[in-house]
């Protein structure tokens, strides 16, 4: 197990500095130069010059890529074109905003996911089926930052019973929070509910009722089990989903996180921010799925085996 998961880790590198050439290629063919971003459309040509010069920005596509793998390395993250804050400083105070609502949302969009689709699984037919089934198509076709709106208008402008924007207090989490989880557990209550479809169809699940054992025993213990394994990748993925909805979503809630400050990078051609975030974006989703691949083994013995040759 430590030989796979070793392995998985030396491969998260080559990815990154994959993702990393992917973005900053894109970045570089956007029109515009930081340093008329920086000193505006009125300053001197000369000015803007020399400070597309100081930063750097006048050298060679490749000279420029391969100096900041080169400072990505040393563990040096780049300075904001913007701030003159090191991106380190920067992410230690916006950081902690998107860590609580991308928590708040994987956990509530898990728990509410998996307990509806394992309902709608063992009462199929049923009207509890019928409305998640109507639920999940609903959610499923309307876009994140449209609900989050939705929301704000109904709860926040209408009702007034929660704020509109930014981090004041824990209400202020509620509406994005709530945004996430539904636009986030869709995907996991269809995959969950046809996973147990098929688990409780098999032989074993049958004979074990046939037995006499208590159905909601051989449901949530064995069936539940075997069911689990597509389940746990969808969580992985909308692990990394929601960390992506985030900056949709504090942008539509004027939070002041990390989905904020990206935007914001990229408004304004900050290179080094953009370049940083996705560096830290794609080793967080690389490092779930490894967990993902790890579970797996938990779960499943004949998985284990194999990672383990």
């Amino acid at each position: 197990m430590a030989r796979y998961v070793i392995k998985r880790l030396i491969l998260v590198i080559p990815v990154v500095i994959g993702v990393v050439f992917i973005v900053f290629t894109i970045m570089n063919l956007t029109p515009g130069n930081p340093g008329r971003q920086i000193l505006g459309i009125g300053a001197p040509q000369e000015k803007v010059d020399q400070l597309n010069h100081d930063l750097g920005f006048d050298k060679p596509f490749f000279a420029r890529f391969f100096d900041y793998v080169a400072k990505l390395v040393k563990g040096d993250f780049g300075v904001s074109y913007r701030t003159r804050q090191p991106f380190a400083s920067e992410v230690k105070a916006r950081l902690p905003a998107t860590l609580k609502l991308g928590i708040a949302a994987l956990v509530l969009s898990s728990i509410l996911g998996i307990s509806l689709g394992i309902l709608s699984a063992v009462r199929q037919y049923s009207l509890l089926d019928t409305v998640t089934t109507v639920m999940t198509i609903l959610f499923a076709s309307i876009p994140a930052f449209f609900l989050g709106m939705v929301l704000i208008y109904v709860f926040a402008l209408k009702l007034r019973l929660l704020p509109t924007f930014g981090i004041s207090s824990f209400k202020s989490y509620i509406l994005p929070v709530i945004t996430l989880t539904l636009a986030s557990s869709v995907s996991l209550l269809r995959l969950t509910r046809t996973a147990m479809l098929d688990a409780i169809r098999q032989d074993y699940i049958r004979t074990a009722v046939a037995k006499g054992c208590n159905p909601v025993r051989v449901t949530w213990k064995h069936a539940l089990k075997n069911a689990l394994l597509p389940v746990l990748t969808v969580m992985g993925i909308n692990a990394a989903t929601i960390m992506g909805g985030a900056i949709i979503c504090e942008s539509v809630f004027a939070m002041p996180g990390m989905g904020t400050f990206l935007l914001l990078a990229i408004r304004s051609k900050d290179i080094p921010i953009v370049m940083s975030t996705t560096v830290l974006l794609s080793t967080f989703f690389c490092l779930i799925m490894i967990v993902v691949d790890i579970l797996y083994a938990a779960i499943d013995p004949r998985i284990r085996e194999r990672m383990e040759h």
